[in-house]
Formats: C-alpha cells, structure tokens, sequence
C-alpha cells in the first residue's frame, strides 16, 4: 500500500454552542481537505498533507493535531499569516460557514512550495474545496494535477459565501470541468451540484461529469445517502444507515477520506457494483461522523466502523 496526497486548506473552525447558558464558540481544527487527510489516516491509511500553515499558536495547534493523527506534514509550508477561522452556526444538525482572515493562510500556497517527487510518488492524489478560489493554490493544485502518476481524485466543496456573484461562480464551473476531466473520482455534495448545475437532477449531474472525462463520480445526498455514477452503468443510489446526527460537520469529507483510503488499499474497483460497495461503506463511516461534534475529531477508525454497525 502506497501513500495519499491530499492537497487543500486547513483552518480552524469556531463551532456555535453553548456553556453554562451562554452561547461560546468551541475550537476545532478543520478545513475540507484536512478533515479528507485525517479520515485516511484513522482508517489506516498513508497520508501526507500538502498546504500552507500560519506561523501563530493556531497553526501550531493544527501542526500538532495533524502529527498525532498520523498525517504527514513534509509538503506543509508555514506562511507569515494568522490562521484562518471558519465560523460555524448551525441549522439542526448542519453546519453554515462564514470566513474571516485576509489574506487567509491557507491560499498562500504557490507551484514552487511543491515537493515534485512528494506528489508524483503518491498512489492517490486529492485536489479541491476553497483553495481554487485563489490563484496561487489554484496554480498549485494544477500543478500537482499534472505531476500525479497514480490516481486523482478532486472534491470542488462550494463555499457560495466565498463565491463573489455569478461571475465567480460560471469561473468555478469551469475549474470543476478542467479537473473533472483528468479524475479518476469525483466527489460532491448535492448543494455543490445545485449550486454548480441548478435545476438539474443528481444524477443528470452526475452523468455530465463523466461525459467530462470523470472515470467515477459520487454525489453525497446527506441523509438520503448517495448517487454513484462508474463506466459502464447508469447511476444508483446508495442508501445511508439511519443515525442519530448531533452534527455533521465533516461527513461530506469522511465519505472521500473513506474512498480515498480503500483506494490505497485496493486501487479502483472492477465494476460499478465494486463502487457501490464502497460507497456503502464511506456512507457508514459518515453517519458515525454525524453522530459526534467536531468534523476532523470524529473521524473514526476501522475497528469503530466495524463496532457500531455490528449486527
């Protein structure tokens, strides 16, 4: 078994709760692609963390949780920036972002901070989320687009806060396309979908993105589970387990670290049934994630996995 690249950001997250009565806001690390990087590492998979780092206590803290999770940090660069915050409020169980830090300190990433031998030895590369709002990480996901020799996997996470009207948006779209192109797995969510494609049906987006190029497209339906769309099939829908969610913050990225680690182990499946299996499972390792605060503090191991879905 070889060894992931996750490229993105990583930030931390300021969850809405309350203390005593009073509304406080808890810490947590987060960011889309760190939460990817840490569910591959509890499941057992090898796993290095590509992006930039602020050069404040924060990132210290992000530096020290990543390395005790078992995530390697020799592609992170550090940045004379304070980390960034994502502030969470929540909708029941979901979770709506707002960012603060200008210029944020996960886009100051640029293609020269690569390691080229570090992404090209990567049996698995992730790409995506908010870094390629940004020019200089949008340049360095390209470039690490094309340094990759084994597979590319690529998760656009909208953030429609960030985007800066329709104009943004149509610019986005188009990122989506260039590197739906070259993926061998898709991943997005059904309010990515909506947003990039609206009006259209899950799986009409789903189909478009392998028409694109996409070997493999997944679209996460929250608690309806998931549609997977793989050669020479049309798209199905996976169901999810029924949990009891208290926050998912995070599930969305438990299903590609899910993915991305049985990816490391197995390589691609064979058919589309191969696919539904696994999407299966990343669904279950995502309700699991649902049923604990915190995003990348509730990603779990195998043996967890296995434990509560025990029949």
């Amino acid at each position: 078994m070889g060894y992931a690249v996750v490229l993105g950001e990583a930030l931390v997250d300021l969850l809405d709760t309350e203390y005593d009565g009073e509304p406080v806001y808890r810490q947590a690390v987060g960011g889309g692609p760190l939460n990817v990087a840490v569910a591959v590492a509890r499941l057992g998979g090898d796993v290095q963390f590509v992006g930039s780092l602020g050069d404040d206590a924060l990132a210290g803290r992000i530096r020290g949780f990543l390395a005790d999770t078992g995530v390697g940090l020799s592609g992170a660069v550090t940045v004379p920036a304070p980390t960034a915050l994502a502030v969470a409020t929540f909708v029941d169980a979901e979770p709506d972002f707002r960012f603060y830090g200008e210029p944020p300190s996960y886009a100051l990433l640029t293609a020269d901070d690569l390691d080229p031998d570090l992404v090209a030895g990567a049996d698995v590369l992730y790409c995506g989320s908010i870094v390629l709002l940004r020019p200089a990480t949008l340049d360095a996901a390209r470039r690490a687009w094309s340094l990759a020799t084994g597979l590319r996997v690529f998760d656009p996470n909208v953030r429609l806060r960030l985007l800066d009207g329709p104009e943004a948006l149509a610019g986005l779209r188009a990122v989506v396309a260039e590197f739906a192109a070259g993926a061998h797995l898709v991943k997005l969510s059904t309010a990515d979908a909506g947003l990039l494609y609206p009006g259209e049906p899950v799986e009409g987006v789903a189909a478009y993105l392998r028409e694109l190029g996409a070997a493999t497209v997944v679209v996460t339906l929250g608690a309806a589970g998931a549609v997977v769309a793989a050669a020479g099939a049309d798209p199905v829908r996976v169901p999810a387990p029924k949990v009891a969610a208290v926050d998912a913050t995070g599930a969305g990225d438990s299903v590609m670290g899910a993915l991305v680690a049985d990816l490391l182990v197995d390589g691609e499946p064979a058919d589309a049934a191969g696919w539904t299996e696994r999407v299966a499972y990343a669904l279950r390792v995502a309700g699991l994630v649902c049923e604990s605060p915190g995003g990348a503090t509730a990603m779990p191991t195998r043996a967890d996995v296995t434990r509560r879905y025990a029949p």
